[in-house]
């Protein structure tokens, strides 16, 4: 099913209170009422269009929280102050002690820390899987299985989820798919194509500035309510809400993340071709080598293209790290970590992002410790990018 997410957030008009073409910030922490009756409804969810105190709801994130929902195709939505926190809160709301969960192999290296190490506390159990292997992840499901979590395009390997086929899997078994969409907004609409939460970090493509750290929650009013619940919700209870000066600047952000995306992936695009006409091992989902390829095709909106994230193998992380000082000193963009900035970032993931995985572990999932991870940035002259990179290899 395909989406159309940027005529669905243009749609959502909301003026300031002055008519003011950006929703006014709203900076309070507390909120009046006329009469006692109507504080104590808010309380427990029962006021319609009222605020009780800005770790529950704000206008300026209720703003926020509905453009995202309106672009995932969700009823509704949370935002939370880092994407950890979207994550965790999600898994949190639907696992308890005792209870088992599938997960990729290849994700994030602070969900896998979180997942692998944290959760243990609670005794809550998790299998890691190759996601790709639809009868492992149907093979790993257990009598206490409560989830399935996966990312559409994992972190750092590029696979592809195929999230139609793991929702029948969810389905048949009773059990919530969770999807991390942070690489590819706009392009794969997860709860669309059947998943029961969708998960983002806010700071990589949606907010694209690298200003803030922020995360956001879509999914049906129920979960986003359970969420929120002053008794046992695990966002309300656990805090993690974000600023709302932070939310009307990535709200601002936001409408321009259609266009944002497909320069983005055009300039990724461009870039593995030229590293697979060099010789370069490159892994970008946009090449018919790839091995999910196919799979993303079914679930893309082909306007947006395959997202901006590419992966080079230099083989060892020595040359890695001597290329990365070589293209940064070259002006081809920063040795950073994250992603989604309008500048081209590059890390090798083994000793960064993903650098939380044991070694033996990143050996088993197929992460080469010379991988370099580019998120390609908005480069209008991006043939001139590729003769700077060009010039970096011949350095090496």
């Amino acid at each position: 099913m395909k989406s159309d997410p940027s005529t669905k957030i243009f749609d959502l008009l909301q003026f300031g209170e002055f008519g003011d073409v950006n929703p006014s910030v709203c900076d309070s922490a507390t909120f009046t009422f006329m009469q006692a009756k109507t504080m104590l409804d808010t309380f427990h969810g029962d006021a319609e269009g009222c605020f009780l105190y800005s770790r529950h709801w704000n206008p300026s994130n209720k703003y926020l929280a509905d453009a995202l929902a309106a672009m995932e195709g969700t009823e509704s939505a949370w935002v939370t102050a880092s994407g950890m926190a979207a994550i965790t809160c999600s898994i949190l709301q639907i696992c308890s002690s005792g209870d088992h969960i599938v997960c990729s192999l290849t994700t994030y290296g602070g969900t896998f820390a979180f997942l692998f190490n944290y959760v243990r506390k609670f005794n809550i159990d998790v299998t890691f899987v190759d996601i790709t292997n639809l009868d492992l992840v149907e093979q790993a499901i257990r009598p206490n299985t409560k989830m399935i979590y996966t990312e559409s395009m994992t972190n750092p390997l590029l696979q592809i989820s195929d999230i139609p086929a793991l929702a029948a899997i969810s389905g048949r078994h009773n059990l919530k798919l969770v999807v991390d969409n942070t690489f590819t907004p706009m392009i794969i609409a997860p709860f669309q194509l059947g998943a029961d939460v969708v998960v983002y970090s806010m700071t990589k493509f949606i907010n694209g500035k690298n200003d803030c750290v922020a995360g956001a929650i879509c999914a049906s009013r129920e979960f986003i309510n359970s969420l929120s619940d002053v008794n046992s919700g695990t966002a309300m209870l656990l805090g993690p809400a974000l600023d709302p000066l932070r939310s009307s600047s990535i709200l601002k952000n936001i409408h321009t993340l259609h266009i944002r995306m497909i320069q983005h992936s055009k300039n990724a695009l461009y870039l593995a071709e030229k590293f697979s006409e060099a010789g370069v091992a490159i892994n970008y989902p946009g090449l018919p080598k790839h091995k999910g390829y196919k799979t993303m095709k079914k679930m893309m909106d082909p306007q947006f293209g395959f997202g901006g994230l590419i992966a080079i193998d230099m083989v060892t992380a020595e040359r890695a790290a001597r290329l990365m000082e070589i293209m940064e000193k070259a002006g081809v963009g920063y040795l950073a970590v994250s992603l989604g900035y309008f500048k081209t970032l590059f890390s090798n993931s083994g000793k960064s992002t993903s650098s939380e995985v044991p070694e033996e572990i990143q050996r088993e999932m197929g992460l080469s410790e010379g991988l370099i991870r580019f998120s390609v940035g908005l480069d209008s002259d991006i043939e001139n990018t590729w003769q700077k990179i060009k010039g970096c290899l011949e350095q090496l």
